[in-house]
């Protein structure tokens, strides 16, 4: 009996040590909020970094929420990497702590020359959507390229020059697919506006909304959708895009109520999916919503 009482205290032990030695990693932490940035984030790290992104795949970044564990790793982190203009409404309180323990903060938003939302409903608002537009994303890398080369990832450089001439290459791609839409065709409607960074470089020009505002917690009014056919009609769009981080019910509907031939397509733009979906990385994503605006919009 005491053999293997004492069999047991040693392999106890040793799982407890092994559990510390993983828990005690002597990697930087790196913790982002959201998977679009958690992606290009890692892809800029060796694996002397450790990435933890806190959104889901699929998730919608103005609500998501996290666990008291993950708001102590937060807490804990060497750097947080956050989208901030707004973006994560849900997880501001948690922002601030972090802050406020003297967490350094890398705030994406910071590096990009920021626009207003389209909306009149945002009041002015700051649109936090700026990867829509990958040119802002390259502004962001090289910002955020110092920073964890700083933190200790001695390969940030070269994955950082190779990942930004992968981003020249999606932008060279996204201004020929565009260019080949009619300018009187270029017109976005979508559940809430996400699209005006896009709108801004590629010229494109937003019909509308069918969430008013910058964030999909708001909801329309009878008023709201009234205006939105009404646009719709004027402009004669053939396709409303109906983001995959939302429901696309009330989309359909406004294209019953506009009473004409509208497809909805479905793009992804404020969430990445898990491996097996349709948008398991940010290039993929972009690559995705272009042929599928294309294809929408094209005669």
């Amino acid at each position: 009996m005491k053999k293997l009482l004492a069999a047991a205290l040693t392999g106890a032990l040793l799982l407890l040590t092994g559990c510390a030695g993983s828990a005690g990693s002597d990697r930087p932490l790196v913790v982002v909020t959201t998977n679009i940035l958690g992606d290009v984030v890692s892809q800029l790290v060796g694996d002397d970094v450790e990435v933890m992104t806190l959104m889901r795949p699929g998730a919608d970044p103005h609500s998501f929420e996290i666990s008291a564990a993950e708001a102590a790793r937060m807490r804990s982190a060497d750097l947080l990497v956050a989208n901030g203009l707004g973006l994560e409404e849900g997880l501001q309180q948690h922002l601030d702590a972090a802050a406020a323990e003297g967490v350094r903060t890398f705030v994406a938003g910071e590096a990009v020359s920021v626009l207003p939302y389209t909306s009149t409903d945002a009041g002015g608002a700051d649109d936090p959507h700026f990867w829509t537009d990958p040119a802002r994303m390259i502004a962001v890398v090289d910002a955020l390229t110092p920073v964890l080369t700083d933190l200790g990832g001695t390969a940030v450089a070269e994955h950082a020059a190779a990942y930004r001439a992968e981003l020249e290459d999606l932008d060279a791609e996204m201004t020929a697919a565009f260019a080949a839409i009619p300018a009187e065709r270029r017109a976005l409607v979508t559940n809430h506006h996400v699209f005006g960074y896009l709108a801004d470089r590629f010229g494109f020009r937003v019909v509308g909304a069918v969430i008013p505002g910058g964030t999909t917690l708001a909801a329309p009014s009878a008023s709201d959708l009234a205006d939105l056919v009404a646009a719709v009609d004027d402009a004669g769009v053939p396709t409303i895009f109906a983001e995959s981080s939302s429901p696309d019910r009330l989309v359909r509907a406004l294209a019953v109520e506009a009473d004409r031939d509208v497809e909805v397509i479905e793009l992804y733009t404020e969430s990445l999916t898990d491996a097996d979906g349709g948008a398991p990385d940010y290039l993929t994503m972009m690559r995705v919503n272009t042929e599928r605006i294309a294809r929408g919009l094209s005669p």
